[in-house]
């Protein structure tokens, strides 16, 4: 149940992390792309810890790995990048401080590796969005890593949306077995 509980909270880390972020709708400076690219990275790394104790699919673990290794790595070259300008990285703690009022709720009927991955493709979309503007930041370093970076989060995009389709598939027929062998059960008493 604690790890129910923490996937949501890191879950829903994301999403506020997401609303609350940059409207996007102008240019962002540097120190807005740094705060919020870590704050994105720092979710992506927590929720993928998650899964990989909460799940049961080798594909779900298997992309949770990748996404704390690849996440992992960006998140450490782009705090190089901050610490050298003298630029803030958002740290867990924040983060958790900032949503600790957000609670993200489970659809009826989802499972967490369906959650989980439907949640990778709402941050990869966000992820993406922003990391669009830091390519336009007057800061050439920070464009230079937002547009190194970008092919990996719409490969990640690519990756979680496929993911999503298998779980939603499976827990699908998982709950149409549940049913049939309800109903199976039944018709022989």
């Amino acid at each position: 149940m604690k790890a129910i509980k923490n996937f949501f909270f890191t879950a829903g880390l994301i999403a506020f992390v997401s609303m609350a972020g940059h409207s996007y709708a102008d240019d962002i400076d540097a120190e807005d792309f740094v705060d919020e690219a870590s704050a994105k990275g720092i979710a992506e790394v927590e929720t993928g810890k998650l899964a990989l104790q909460k799940s049961t699919s080798p594909a779900v673990k298997a992309f949770a790995q990748q996404m704390i290794g690849d996440h992992t790595k960006a998140n450490a070259e782009l705090t190089a990048i901050a610490k050298s300008k003298n630029l803030k990285v958002a740290t867990e703690a924040e983060l958790k401080n900032k949503a600790k009022a957000f609670i993200l709720k489970q659809r009826d009927g989802e499972s967490f590796d369906e959650a989980y991955a439907n949640n990778q493709v709402m941050a990869h979309e966000e992820a993406i969005k922003l990391f669009n503007e830091g390519t336009k930041t007057d800061d050439a370093d920070i464009n230079n890593f937002a547009k190194t970076t970008l092919p990996k989060l719409e490969h990640h995009l690519a990756m979680a949306k496929e993911l999503a389709t298998k779980t939603k598939t499976a827990n699908s027929n998982n709950s149409s077995r549940t049913v049939h062998s309800a109903a199976s059960s039944h018709a022989h008493h």
